[in-house]
């Protein structure tokens, strides 16, 4: 059963792309809200403390916060494979195309743009200007990129790392999601030689979790 992972700049329309595929392929889309109700459920109740101390989940690092850093990696590197292993699934962010990477029936997405395009989208969104939507997705491109390069050893940009890069201001969201399920249909059918989701080792009950969490209806 394949899972998809997406990582998205801020702006670029990536979160739209994750939900059209998830709902195309019939997949459960599982984004932080999904991911925090799994670590609650299954007892990892400090999430709460060191995700809301956070101003934002891919923050720039300072020597204050290393401790609730460490924390969510190591949340993530448990609760990321339940969920691929759980199968059909869309995980969107928290560092999933650097946890599974070299598994054969994990298709991993990025989605980019223009910064000129991105600031445009973000300034509309939130109501800011132009220039103030620019500082601040550059800050987040920061920090995401600090995050996956301190703790994954990655360079976010890596395009090697992916099976498909959009660049949502040359490609329509119809293709690309054309694109995304064509691909994760490939892998339904049967994925290239390699180790599976299936091999991933999950405890039980947190396997159990993951199956309860995801069957609820998303609000």
């Amino acid at each position: 059963m394949a899972a998809i992972t997406f990582s998205r700049e801020i702006g670029s329309d990536g979160d739209v792309l994750a939900l059209r595929a998830a709902e195309a392929l019939g997949y459960c889309l599982v984004g932080k809200d999904q991911i925090a109700e799994i670590l609650r459920q299954y007892g990892l109740v400090e999430f709460d403390s060191a995700h809301e101390r956070l101003p934002g989940f891919w923050e720039r690092f300072n020597a204050q916060r290393e401790q609730y850093r460490h924390q969510i990696v190591r949340m993530l590197n448990q609760i990321v494979p339940a969920v691929a292993r759980h199968g059909r699934t869309v995980i969107v962010g928290r560092g999933g195309f650097a946890i599974l990477q070299g598994y054969a029936d994990v298709l991993h997405v990025r989605v980019q743009a223009p910064v000129a395009l991105r600031a445009q989208r973000l300034a509309a969104l939130e109501g800011l200007t132009v220039p103030e939507a620019e500082a601040r997705l550059l800050e987040e491109d920061k920090g995401r990129a600090a995050f996956l390069e301190s703790y994954y050893r990655v360079r976010w940009t890596d395009a090697t790392l992916f099976d498909l890069v959009v660049n949502t201001g040359k490609v329509t969201t119809e293709a690309a999601v054309s694109w995304i399920v064509e691909a994760a249909r490939r892998l339904e059918a049967g994925p290239p030689p390699g180790p599976t989701t299936a091999d991933l080792q999950v405890d039980p009950i947190l396997a159990r979790t993951v199956a309860e969490v995801l069957a609820r209806p998303r609000a």
